[in-house]
């Protein structure tokens, strides 16, 4: 009987969550994501220091100074890492914009393009590319700009109806709510231990994206993000995407059973949605006005800087 893993895999693209090439291989998953953390936990592992040292070299070469060399050593590090797992994966791998531009869109929009430029470099096609951006506002005018160049976004961070509305009237390709933060808000401020999957506010956030895009027929893609157990992904079961870290892929592949589906186009028809319309001092305050969403974009941001800054600190000793 195939276990439940396989099954998921019928019903919904399943993406690995990780930078650790050989759990991607284990796994054998269609796309793959990356952040500044899995970069960095990835880096320090002794097998891919070869990526770390070329990558290094390369800055050396390229760069006028040594801060131009501890800016561009990391965006190459984070190329050369989607290269390695595209090597592997048959689709694509997300590419994460530096946390430290959510609120430029210019600047926002040359780092993509300068990502894009190094894949391309390489002979890799930018249909194989996510560039992953935070569903900040000025995140999302920036994925608007580039869809138009071809150049395909992942908006991450996403953790409103607002934001996903914002992103697919942006013509984002694909939107990561991010589930297991959301229940994390959650557990802390209701003073509860646990929640039933079937209870998870975090699902009920994806839920709601996803029946709000197949009910009013936009193309943007939904992709379940950051877990907590399998409960929550079982219960996206038919979800366009999920992005699974290694640690619950290997739970669900020791799993045997069914999946039953919990998520499609024609259960989505069925529902009846409000539609909704904003510029952008309306979506700002919709924003503002959801605690939950507003607080955990914010920890977010300054969670991945911190994680840069520490993948800064990890390669200038390497230099």
């Amino acid at each position: 009987m195939p276990n439940k893993l396989e099954n998921l895999k019928k019903l919904t693209t399943v993406v690995s969550d990780t930078g650790d090439i050989n759990a991607i291989k284990q796994y054998t998953p269609i796309d793959a994501t990356t952040n500044p953390s899995l970069i960095y936990q990835a880096a320090e592992l002794p097998q891919y220091e070869f990526l770390v040292i070329e990558a290094i070299k390369w800055a050396k070469k390229t760069a006028s100074s040594s801060e131009e060399v501890k800016n561009l050593v990391i965006d190459r590090l984070t190329v050369d890492f989607g290269k390695e797992i595209l090597k592997i994966v048959p689709g694509r791998v997300s590419t994460e914009v530096d946390a430290r531009l959510s609120f430029d869109t210019q600047k926002s929009i040359d780092k993509a393009h300068y990502l894009i430029g190094l894949y391309e470099q390489s002979g890799i096609d930018r249909k194989r590319i996510l560039i992953k951006l935070a569903s900040t506002w000025e995140g999302i005018k920036a994925a608007e700009v580039l869809e138009k160049e071809g150049i395909h976004c992942n908006m991450t961070l996403m953790f409103s109806l607002v934001q996903a509305v914002a992103a697919a009237n942006a013509g984002a390709t694909l939107v990561s709510p991010f589930v297991g933060r959301i229940l994390d808000w959650h557990l802390k401020y209701e003073g509860k231990t646990a929640i039933p999957a079937s209870a998870d506010p975090g699902v009920h956030s994806v839920e709601t994206i996803y029946n709000y895009y197949k009910y009013f027929d936009y193309k943007t893609q939904v992709m379940g993000a950051s877990f907590r157990n399998t409960g929550e992904i079982l219960e996206l079961a038919g979800c366009d995407l999920l992005t699974i870290a290694p640690k619950f892929l290997d739970e669900l592949q020791k799993m045997e059973g069914e999946v039953p589906v919990k998520l499609s186009s024609a259960i989505a028809k069925k529902t009846s949605p409000k539609k909704l319309s904003f510029n952008e001092g309306e979506f700002r305050f919709l924003f503002n006005d959801d605690a939950m969403a507003t607080e955990k974009l914010a920890e977010g941001i300054r969670n991945f800087t911190k994680d840069l800054i520490k993948l800064e600190v990890f390669l200038f000793k390497k230099f």
